[in-house]
Protein backbone atom coordinates (compact mmCIF):
# COMPACT_ATOMS: atom_id res chain seq x y z
CA UNK A 1 0.00 0.00 0.00
CA UNK A 2 1.37 3.43 -0.95
CA UNK A 3 1.99 5.88 1.89
CA UNK A 4 -0.38 8.79 2.17
CA UNK A 5 2.37 11.35 1.86
CA UNK A 6 5.67 11.35 -0.04
CA UNK A 7 8.91 10.47 1.64
CA UNK A 8 11.10 13.07 3.29
CA UNK A 9 13.52 12.85 0.36
CA UNK A 10 10.77 13.65 -2.15
CA UNK A 11 9.62 16.52 0.07
CA UNK A 12 13.15 17.87 0.07
CA UNK A 13 13.40 17.64 -3.72
CA UNK A 14 10.09 19.42 -4.14
CA UNK A 15 11.27 22.18 -1.80
CA UNK A 16 14.39 22.62 -3.91
CA UNK A 17 12.36 22.81 -7.12
CA UNK A 18 9.65 25.06 -5.70
CA UNK A 19 9.83 28.53 -7.18
CA UNK A 20 9.99 31.45 -4.75
CA UNK A 21 6.97 33.71 -4.50
CA UNK A 22 6.95 36.31 -7.24
CA UNK A 23 9.36 34.39 -9.49
CA UNK A 24 8.77 35.18 -13.17
CA UNK A 25 8.44 31.48 -13.99
CA UNK A 26 5.28 31.38 -11.87
CA UNK A 27 3.63 33.45 -14.60
CA UNK A 28 2.05 31.08 -17.14
CA UNK A 29 2.56 33.37 -20.13
CA UNK A 30 6.23 33.95 -19.39
CA UNK A 31 6.72 30.25 -18.65
CA UNK A 32 5.46 29.34 -22.13
CA UNK A 33 7.78 31.90 -23.68
CA UNK A 34 10.69 30.58 -21.61
CA UNK A 35 9.91 26.97 -22.60
CA UNK A 36 9.93 27.92 -26.27
CA UNK A 37 13.32 29.60 -25.85
CA UNK A 38 14.69 26.48 -24.13
CA UNK A 39 13.58 24.14 -26.94
CA UNK A 40 14.63 26.49 -29.72
CA UNK A 41 18.02 27.00 -28.07
CA UNK A 42 18.58 23.25 -27.86
CA UNK A 43 18.03 23.05 -31.61
CA UNK A 44 20.22 26.09 -32.09
CA UNK A 45 23.13 24.26 -30.46
CA UNK A 46 22.88 21.63 -33.17
CA UNK A 47 23.01 24.28 -35.89
CA UNK A 48 25.87 26.07 -34.11
CA UNK A 49 28.02 22.95 -34.54
CA UNK A 50 26.51 21.14 -37.50
CA UNK A 51 26.47 24.02 -40.01
CA UNK A 52 30.14 25.08 -39.68
CA UNK A 53 31.24 21.44 -39.33
CA UNK A 54 29.41 20.62 -42.56
CA UNK A 55 31.39 23.40 -44.23
CA UNK A 56 34.73 22.70 -42.55
CA UNK A 57 34.80 18.88 -42.55
CA UNK A 58 32.41 17.68 -45.26
CA UNK A 59 32.95 20.48 -47.80
CA UNK A 60 36.57 21.28 -46.78
CA UNK A 61 35.91 25.02 -46.64
CA UNK A 62 38.86 27.43 -46.46
CA UNK A 63 39.06 30.06 -43.70
CA UNK A 64 38.00 32.68 -46.25
CA UNK A 65 34.94 30.60 -47.18
CA UNK A 66 34.10 30.22 -43.49
CA UNK A 67 34.32 33.98 -43.14
CA UNK A 68 32.07 34.45 -46.15
CA UNK A 69 29.53 32.00 -44.68
CA UNK A 70 29.39 34.06 -41.49
CA UNK A 71 29.19 37.29 -43.49
CA UNK A 72 26.19 35.91 -45.42
CA UNK A 73 24.40 35.32 -42.11
CA UNK A 74 25.12 38.91 -41.08
CA UNK A 75 24.34 40.66 -44.37
CA UNK A 76 20.53 40.65 -43.83
CA UNK A 77 20.99 42.69 -40.64
CA UNK A 78 22.63 45.45 -42.67
CA UNK A 79 20.08 45.25 -45.49
CA UNK A 80 16.81 44.74 -43.63
CA UNK A 81 17.11 45.89 -40.00
CA UNK A 82 15.95 49.49 -40.44
CA UNK A 83 12.92 48.83 -42.71
CA UNK A 84 12.01 45.81 -40.56
CA UNK A 85 11.81 48.06 -37.52
CA UNK A 86 9.32 50.40 -39.19
CA UNK A 87 7.21 47.44 -40.29
CA UNK A 88 7.30 45.79 -36.86
CA UNK A 89 5.96 48.93 -35.20
CA UNK A 90 2.85 48.57 -37.40
CA UNK A 91 2.09 44.85 -36.93
CA UNK A 92 1.61 42.37 -34.12
CA UNK A 93 4.93 40.88 -33.09
CA UNK A 94 3.98 37.41 -31.83
CA UNK A 95 2.80 36.08 -35.24
CA UNK A 96 6.05 37.33 -36.79
CA UNK A 97 7.98 35.46 -34.10
CA UNK A 98 6.05 32.23 -34.78
CA UNK A 99 6.47 32.42 -38.56
CA UNK A 100 10.17 33.04 -37.99
CA UNK A 101 10.59 29.80 -36.04
CA UNK A 102 8.83 27.84 -38.80
CA UNK A 103 11.01 29.48 -41.48
CA UNK A 104 14.15 28.56 -39.54
CA UNK A 105 12.96 24.96 -39.43
CA UNK A 106 12.54 24.94 -43.21
CA UNK A 107 15.96 26.52 -43.77
CA UNK A 108 17.99 24.12 -41.61
CA UNK A 109 15.87 21.19 -42.80
CA UNK A 110 16.87 21.94 -46.38
CA UNK A 111 20.52 21.03 -45.69
CA UNK A 112 20.04 17.27 -45.18
CA UNK A 113 17.64 17.20 -48.15
CA UNK A 114 20.25 18.91 -50.35
CA UNK A 115 22.92 16.47 -49.14
CA UNK A 116 20.67 13.49 -49.93
CA UNK A 117 19.99 14.84 -53.44
CA UNK A 118 23.68 15.57 -54.05
CA UNK A 119 23.18 19.32 -54.32
CA UNK A 120 24.98 20.37 -51.15
CA UNK A 121 27.90 22.75 -51.60
CA UNK A 122 29.13 26.05 -50.21
CA UNK A 123 26.69 28.08 -52.39
CA UNK A 124 23.80 26.19 -50.77
CA UNK A 125 25.17 26.92 -47.30
CA UNK A 126 25.59 30.58 -48.26
CA UNK A 127 21.90 30.68 -49.21
CA UNK A 128 20.87 28.95 -45.97
CA UNK A 129 23.05 31.35 -43.97
CA UNK A 130 21.45 34.36 -45.68
CA UNK A 131 17.95 33.00 -44.98
CA UNK A 132 18.83 32.34 -41.33
CA UNK A 133 20.16 35.88 -41.02
CA UNK A 134 16.98 37.30 -42.56
CA UNK A 135 14.82 35.49 -40.02
CA UNK A 136 17.05 36.54 -37.13
CA UNK A 137 16.83 40.14 -38.35
CA UNK A 138 13.04 40.32 -38.49
CA UNK A 139 11.65 37.64 -36.17
CA UNK A 140 14.54 38.11 -33.73
CA UNK A 141 13.59 41.75 -33.25
CA UNK A 142 9.96 40.72 -32.83
CA UNK A 143 10.96 38.20 -30.16
CA UNK A 144 12.75 40.88 -28.13
CA UNK A 145 9.67 43.11 -28.26
CA UNK A 146 7.34 40.26 -27.26
CA UNK A 147 9.32 39.98 -24.01
CA UNK A 148 8.47 43.61 -23.15
CA UNK A 149 4.78 42.76 -23.67
CA UNK A 150 5.01 39.89 -21.18
CA UNK A 151 7.33 41.34 -18.51
CA UNK A 152 7.25 44.74 -16.81
CA UNK A 153 10.21 46.96 -17.63
CA UNK A 154 11.59 47.01 -14.10
CA UNK A 155 12.11 43.23 -14.36
CA UNK A 156 13.79 43.16 -17.78
CA UNK A 157 17.27 42.30 -16.47
CA UNK A 158 15.76 39.41 -14.49
CA UNK A 159 13.80 38.24 -17.55
CA UNK A 160 16.82 38.42 -19.86
CA UNK A 161 18.89 36.55 -17.27
CA UNK A 162 16.25 33.80 -17.08
CA UNK A 163 16.10 33.66 -20.88
CA UNK A 164 19.87 33.33 -20.91
CA UNK A 165 19.53 30.54 -18.34
CA UNK A 166 17.17 28.70 -20.71
CA UNK A 167 19.68 29.15 -23.53
CA UNK A 168 22.59 28.12 -21.34
CA UNK A 169 20.77 25.03 -20.11
CA UNK A 170 20.48 24.03 -23.76
CA UNK A 171 24.15 24.88 -24.24
CA UNK A 172 25.13 22.40 -21.52
CA UNK A 173 23.21 19.47 -22.98
CA UNK A 174 23.11 20.60 -26.62
CA UNK A 175 26.77 20.26 -27.67
CA UNK A 176 27.04 16.71 -26.32
CA UNK A 177 23.81 15.73 -28.05
CA UNK A 178 24.89 17.52 -31.24
CA UNK A 179 28.29 15.83 -31.18
CA UNK A 180 26.73 12.40 -30.73
CA UNK A 181 24.20 13.07 -33.51
CA UNK A 182 26.90 14.29 -35.87
CA UNK A 183 28.99 11.20 -35.20
CA UNK A 184 25.99 8.91 -35.62
CA UNK A 185 24.28 10.36 -38.70
CA UNK A 186 26.60 13.12 -39.95
CA UNK A 187 26.41 16.89 -39.60
CA UNK A 188 23.85 17.55 -42.38
CA UNK A 189 21.31 15.01 -41.10
CA UNK A 190 21.70 16.25 -37.53
CA UNK A 191 20.14 19.51 -38.70
CA UNK A 192 16.87 17.66 -39.28
CA UNK A 193 16.58 17.28 -35.51
CA UNK A 194 16.98 21.03 -35.13
CA UNK A 195 14.15 21.52 -37.64
CA UNK A 196 11.83 19.37 -35.52
CA UNK A 197 12.74 21.26 -32.34
CA UNK A 198 12.06 24.59 -34.04
CA UNK A 199 8.63 23.38 -35.11
CA UNK A 200 7.94 22.36 -31.50
CA UNK A 201 9.00 25.83 -30.36
CA UNK A 202 6.59 27.42 -32.84
CA UNK A 203 3.72 25.29 -31.51
CA UNK A 204 4.42 26.46 -27.95
CA UNK A 205 4.56 30.10 -29.05
CA UNK A 206 1.12 29.80 -30.61
CA UNK A 207 -0.27 29.36 -27.12
CA UNK A 208 1.31 32.49 -25.67
CA UNK A 209 -1.25 35.16 -24.77
CA UNK A 210 -0.06 38.75 -25.08
CA UNK A 211 -1.94 42.00 -25.14
CA UNK A 212 -0.64 44.44 -27.71
CA UNK A 213 -1.98 47.83 -28.68
CA UNK A 214 -0.93 48.92 -32.15
CA UNK A 215 -0.25 52.64 -32.39
CA UNK A 216 -1.80 53.45 -35.73
CA UNK A 217 -1.65 56.96 -37.11
CA UNK A 218 -3.32 58.60 -40.08
CA UNK A 219 -0.91 59.55 -42.81
CA UNK A 220 1.88 57.29 -41.60
CA UNK A 221 4.89 57.57 -43.88
CA UNK A 222 7.54 54.82 -44.12
CA UNK A 223 10.59 57.05 -44.56
CA UNK A 224 9.44 59.54 -41.94
CA UNK A 225 8.90 56.73 -39.45
CA UNK A 226 12.27 55.19 -40.27
CA UNK A 227 14.01 58.53 -39.72
CA UNK A 228 12.13 58.98 -36.43
CA UNK A 229 13.54 55.69 -35.11
CA UNK A 230 17.09 56.57 -36.15
CA UNK A 231 16.69 60.06 -34.69
CA UNK A 232 15.50 58.64 -31.38
CA UNK A 233 18.59 56.45 -31.07
CA UNK A 234 20.90 59.26 -32.23
CA UNK A 235 19.45 61.57 -29.58
CA UNK A 236 20.24 59.22 -26.68
CA UNK A 237 23.90 59.38 -25.73
CA UNK A 238 23.68 56.11 -23.85
CA UNK A 239 22.20 54.25 -26.84
CA UNK A 240 24.87 55.62 -29.19
CA UNK A 241 27.62 54.68 -26.74
CA UNK A 242 26.21 51.18 -26.29
CA UNK A 243 25.90 50.69 -30.06
CA UNK A 244 29.55 51.68 -30.60
CA UNK A 245 30.83 49.48 -27.78
CA UNK A 246 28.79 46.36 -28.56
CA UNK A 247 29.40 46.87 -32.29
CA UNK A 248 33.14 46.79 -31.63
CA UNK A 249 32.73 43.61 -29.59
CA UNK A 250 30.75 42.03 -32.42
CA UNK A 251 33.63 42.66 -34.83
CA UNK A 252 36.10 40.82 -32.57
CA UNK A 253 33.55 38.14 -31.73
CA UNK A 254 32.92 37.29 -35.38
CA UNK A 255 36.66 37.20 -36.12
CA UNK A 256 37.03 34.57 -33.39
CA UNK A 257 33.91 32.59 -34.30
CA UNK A 258 35.05 32.19 -37.92
CA UNK A 259 38.26 30.37 -37.00
CA UNK A 260 37.71 28.68 -33.65
CA UNK A 261 36.24 25.44 -35.05
CA UNK A 262 38.97 25.37 -37.72
CA UNK A 263 41.52 25.84 -34.92
CA UNK A 264 39.97 23.00 -32.92
CA UNK A 265 39.83 20.54 -35.83
CA UNK A 266 43.02 21.45 -37.75
CA UNK A 267 45.45 22.67 -35.07
CA UNK A 268 44.28 20.76 -32.00
CA UNK A 269 43.14 17.73 -34.04
CA UNK A 270 39.75 17.36 -32.34
CA UNK A 271 37.01 15.21 -33.87
CA UNK A 272 33.49 16.53 -34.41
CA UNK A 273 32.31 14.71 -31.29
CA UNK A 274 35.20 16.10 -29.23
CA UNK A 275 34.37 19.60 -30.41
CA UNK A 276 30.80 19.01 -29.25
CA UNK A 277 31.98 17.88 -25.83
CA UNK A 278 34.25 20.93 -25.53
CA UNK A 279 31.26 23.17 -26.23
CA UNK A 280 29.72 21.96 -22.98
CA UNK A 281 32.12 24.46 -21.37
CA UNK A 282 30.28 27.21 -23.24
CA UNK A 283 27.05 26.03 -21.68
CA UNK A 284 28.62 25.89 -18.24
CA UNK A 285 29.79 29.48 -18.62
CA UNK A 286 26.39 30.73 -19.71
CA UNK A 287 24.62 28.81 -16.93
CA UNK A 288 26.92 30.34 -14.33
CA UNK A 289 26.57 33.85 -15.75
CA UNK A 290 22.81 33.52 -16.22
CA UNK A 291 22.32 32.31 -12.67
CA UNK A 292 24.41 35.08 -11.09
CA UNK A 293 24.17 37.72 -13.84
CA UNK A 294 21.17 39.55 -12.37
CA UNK A 295 22.90 39.79 -8.99
CA UNK A 296 26.23 40.86 -10.49
CA UNK A 297 24.47 43.53 -12.53
CA UNK A 298 22.61 44.77 -9.44
CA UNK A 299 25.86 44.98 -7.46
CA UNK A 300 28.14 46.49 -10.14
CA UNK A 301 25.52 48.27 -12.20
CA UNK A 302 24.40 47.39 -15.75
CA UNK A 303 27.10 49.52 -17.40
CA UNK A 304 30.15 48.15 -15.51
CA UNK A 305 28.79 44.59 -15.77
CA UNK A 306 28.50 44.95 -19.55
CA UNK A 307 32.09 46.26 -19.83
CA UNK A 308 33.38 43.35 -17.74
CA UNK A 309 31.87 41.03 -20.37
CA UNK A 310 34.16 42.51 -23.04
CA UNK A 311 37.23 41.82 -20.91
CA UNK A 312 36.16 38.29 -20.00
CA UNK A 313 35.73 37.34 -23.66
CA UNK A 314 39.07 38.94 -24.52
CA UNK A 315 40.92 36.89 -21.90
CA UNK A 316 39.49 33.65 -23.31
CA UNK A 317 40.35 34.40 -26.95
CA UNK A 318 43.85 35.59 -26.07
CA UNK A 319 44.55 32.44 -24.04
CA UNK A 320 43.46 30.26 -26.95
CA UNK A 321 45.62 32.21 -29.42
CA UNK A 322 48.80 31.31 -27.50
CA UNK A 323 47.79 27.79 -26.44
CA UNK A 324 50.03 24.89 -27.55
CA UNK A 325 48.73 22.09 -29.80
CA UNK A 326 48.65 19.66 -26.87
CA UNK A 327 46.21 18.59 -24.18
CA UNK A 328 46.81 22.03 -22.66
CA UNK A 329 45.55 23.54 -25.91
CA UNK A 330 42.37 21.46 -25.70
CA UNK A 331 41.88 22.77 -22.16
CA UNK A 332 42.47 26.31 -23.46
CA UNK A 333 39.79 25.75 -26.13
CA UNK A 334 37.27 24.75 -23.45
CA UNK A 335 38.41 27.69 -21.28
CA UNK A 336 37.89 30.15 -24.16
CA UNK A 337 34.37 28.79 -24.73
CA UNK A 338 33.62 29.04 -21.00
CA UNK A 339 34.84 32.64 -20.85
CA UNK A 340 32.83 33.54 -23.94
CA UNK A 341 29.70 32.08 -22.33
CA UNK A 342 30.18 34.19 -19.20
CA UNK A 343 31.17 37.35 -21.05
CA UNK A 344 28.42 37.22 -23.68
CA UNK A 345 25.71 36.81 -21.04
CA UNK A 346 27.07 39.75 -19.02
CA UNK A 347 27.05 41.85 -22.19
CA UNK A 348 23.61 41.03 -23.53
CA UNK A 349 21.42 40.82 -20.44
CA UNK A 350 22.48 44.39 -19.69
CA UNK A 351 22.62 45.69 -23.27
CA UNK A 352 19.12 44.46 -24.09
CA UNK A 353 17.67 45.66 -20.78
CA UNK A 354 19.20 49.13 -20.99
CA UNK A 355 18.00 49.85 -24.50
CA UNK A 356 14.48 48.54 -23.82
CA UNK A 357 14.19 50.42 -20.53
CA UNK A 358 14.62 53.84 -22.15
CA UNK A 359 12.38 53.32 -25.20
CA UNK A 360 8.63 54.12 -25.39
CA UNK A 361 6.36 51.34 -26.66
CA UNK A 362 5.55 52.95 -30.04
CA UNK A 363 9.28 53.10 -30.85
CA UNK A 364 10.41 49.67 -29.65
CA UNK A 365 10.46 48.08 -33.11
CA UNK A 366 12.45 50.86 -34.71
CA UNK A 367 14.84 51.20 -31.75
CA UNK A 368 15.48 47.45 -31.68
CA UNK A 369 16.15 47.22 -35.39
CA UNK A 370 18.27 50.38 -35.45
CA UNK A 371 20.44 49.14 -32.58
CA UNK A 372 20.82 45.68 -34.11
CA UNK A 373 21.75 47.31 -37.41
CA UNK A 374 24.37 49.49 -35.76
CA UNK A 375 26.03 46.74 -33.74
CA UNK A 376 26.13 44.27 -36.64
CA UNK A 377 27.59 46.62 -39.26
CA UNK A 378 31.09 45.86 -37.87
CA UNK A 379 30.33 42.13 -37.56
CA UNK A 380 30.57 41.34 -41.28
CA UNK A 381 33.98 42.99 -41.69
CA UNK A 382 35.07 41.23 -38.49
CA UNK A 383 34.19 37.86 -39.99
CA UNK A 384 36.04 38.67 -43.20
CA UNK A 385 39.09 39.94 -41.27
CA UNK A 386 39.13 36.77 -39.17
CA UNK A 387 38.88 34.61 -42.28
CA UNK A 388 41.62 36.54 -44.11
CA UNK A 389 43.98 36.41 -41.12
CA UNK A 390 43.26 32.71 -40.66
CA UNK A 391 44.07 31.90 -44.27
CA UNK A 392 46.91 34.32 -45.04
CA UNK A 393 48.62 34.66 -41.64
CA UNK A 394 47.50 31.98 -39.18
CA UNK A 395 44.49 30.86 -37.22
CA UNK A 396 46.27 32.03 -34.08
CA UNK A 397 46.59 35.53 -35.56
CA UNK A 398 42.82 35.75 -36.01
CA UNK A 399 42.24 34.66 -32.40
CA UNK A 400 44.87 37.11 -31.17
CA UNK A 401 43.21 39.93 -33.11
CA UNK A 402 39.90 39.08 -31.40
CA UNK A 403 41.35 38.70 -27.90
CA UNK A 404 43.58 41.76 -27.78
CA UNK A 405 40.93 43.83 -29.55
CA UNK A 406 38.29 42.90 -26.95
CA UNK A 407 40.61 43.78 -24.07
CA UNK A 408 41.40 47.18 -25.60
CA UNK A 409 37.67 47.70 -26.20
CA UNK A 410 36.93 47.02 -22.51
CA UNK A 411 39.52 49.63 -21.50
CA UNK A 412 38.07 52.17 -23.94
CA UNK A 413 34.45 51.50 -22.94
CA UNK A 414 35.30 51.95 -19.25
CA UNK A 415 36.34 55.51 -20.02
CA UNK A 416 32.91 56.34 -21.48
CA UNK A 417 30.83 58.03 -18.79
CA UNK A 418 27.53 57.19 -20.52
CA UNK A 419 28.28 53.48 -19.95
CA UNK A 420 30.40 53.32 -16.79
CA UNK A 421 28.08 55.57 -14.76
CA UNK A 422 24.91 53.53 -15.36
CA UNK A 423 24.43 51.82 -11.99
CA UNK A 424 20.75 50.95 -12.36
CA UNK A 425 18.20 50.67 -15.16
CA UNK A 426 17.05 54.05 -16.43
CA UNK A 427 13.33 54.63 -16.50
CA UNK A 428 10.92 56.58 -18.66
CA UNK A 429 9.11 59.12 -16.56
CA UNK A 430 6.46 59.51 -19.22
CA UNK A 431 6.04 58.36 -22.80
CA UNK A 432 5.89 61.14 -25.38
CA UNK A 433 2.85 61.53 -27.60
CA UNK A 434 3.16 59.86 -30.99
CA UNK A 435 3.60 63.21 -32.65
CA UNK A 436 6.82 63.69 -30.67
CA UNK A 437 8.44 60.48 -31.89
CA UNK A 438 10.91 62.30 -34.09
CA UNK A 439 12.07 64.56 -31.24
CA UNK A 440 14.99 62.78 -29.56
CA UNK A 441 14.80 65.01 -26.51
CA UNK A 442 11.14 64.23 -25.84
CA UNK A 443 11.77 61.92 -22.87
CA UNK A 444 13.08 62.57 -19.38
CA UNK A 445 15.40 59.88 -18.10
CA UNK A 446 16.49 59.35 -14.55
CA UNK A 447 19.54 57.24 -13.79
CA UNK A 448 21.75 56.80 -10.77
CA UNK A 449 24.70 58.05 -12.78
CA UNK A 450 22.95 61.19 -13.96
CA UNK A 451 22.87 60.25 -17.65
Amino acid sequence: MLPKRPSALVDRLLDLLRLPAGDLLRDLVYRRLWSSILISSLGGQITLLALPLTAAVLLHATPTQMGLLTAMELLPFVLFSLPAGVWLDRVRKLPVYVVGEVTLAIAVGSVPIAAWLGWLGMPWLYFVGFLLGTVYTIAGSAAQIVLTQVVSRDRLVEAHAKNALASSGAEVAGPGVAGALIKLVGAPLALAVDALLLLASAMILRGVKVTETLHRRDGADFWRDLKAGVAFVRGKRMLVSLACAVGGWQMFNQAAQVVQILFATRVLGLSAQSVGLAYIALGAGTVLASFFGHRVSARLGPGPCLVSGFAICGVGWTALAVAPATALGVAAFAFALFMFGVGAVFIFINFLSLRQAVTPGPLLGRMTSTMRWLILIPAGPGALIGGWLGEHVSLRAALGFAGIGALLLAAAAWRVQAIRAVRELPRIEEEPPLGAEAQPGGMNLQTAGGN
